[in-house]
């Protein structure tokens, strides 16, 4: 009896071949794939980790800074401005505390243009603004003023003369001063008044008297504020202080008296 062959045909073997040589790479690829795959996640999520890491620790130095910002030395800008080699104007110290009681100043200044410089004692230094107008006594009445820098305590004394070409060069009268309080009592209320925008005060000089509020303006730049007097037995409509009062409270000179005098510097300690 004949033995009967079995024979596969080249078809068959190419495609047996061809099946497992692609069974091989596919299962090669699927292999490289997932490790990639593998590898990546881990990458990844390395990645993101560094990240979130580098993410937190700038957020981290930035709430640190903002917790404790680097606070310019006061009165800094005040000296920065000045030659006091040039300009009889006192330099910029801040004293020890003496007592509780505050005090303010208002210097007539004929600069590059006439203007009122409103000075209140807090924490060391005067907060100061400049009204172009000076303050008025009538409730109706909204007077702009604009903040500059800190000055010392010692300016409250200074009546006389800026040489021309430095800053603020010009005239400068003792208009008026006194002392000041909160309206509620306590410098922690002029504290918060003065950063929410909003310093409602009780004057007690010699021309101005009675409540006044200062509040600030919402405008980009340097803050701008107004000067406004409140309603009380002082608040007087009729009157024009500024036209009404032309000489110094300290020494009776008129702005060209002391245009024209020897003195720059004048102080009554």
């Amino acid at each position: 009896m004949a033995t009967k062959r079995t024979t596969t045909s080249p078809r068959t073997k190419r495609g047996s071949k061809t099946g497992v040589k692609r069974a091989g790479k596919t299962g090669a690829k699927r292999a490289t794939t997932a490790g990639a795959r593998g590898t990546g996640k881990v990458a990844s999520s390395r990645t993101h980790s560094g990240r979130a890491k580098a993410t937190t620790s700038r957020n981290g130095a930035k709430r640190a800074a903002t917790r404790s910002p680097a606070r310019a030395k006061p009165l800094a800008e005040y000296n920065a401005k000045r030659d006091f080699t040039r300009t009889a104007e006192p330099t910029g110290k801040v004293p020890k505390a003496q007592g509780k009681t505050l005090h303010f100043v208002i210097q007539k200044h004929a600069a590059s243009h006439l203007h009122y410089d409103f000075r209140l004692e807090l924490d060391g230094v005067m907060k100061s603004w400049a009204v172009p107008k000076g303050p008025s006594l009538d409730p109706t009445v909204r007077r702009l003023a604009m903040e500059v820098e800190d000055h010392p305590i010692s300016y409250n004394t200074f009546e006389g003369t800026i040489p021309q070409g430095e800053y603020g060069g010009g005239t400068v009268m003792l208009w008026d001063r006194g002392t000041y309080e909160a309206d509620d009592g306590g410098a922690e209320s002029l504290r918060r008044g003065y950063e929410k925008g909003e310093l409602r005060i009780v004057m007690h000089g010699k021309r101005l008297q009675g409540g006044f509020v200062l509040a600030r303006l919402r405008r980009p730049g340097r803050p701008q504020w107004l000067l406004i007097k409140r309603r009380d037995d002082y608040a007087d409509p009729e009157r024009d202080l500024t036209a009404e009062e032309t000489t110094s409270i300290v020494t009776r000179r008129t702005m060209e008296q002391i245009a024209n005098g020897r003195r720059v510097w004048r102080s009554n300690r």
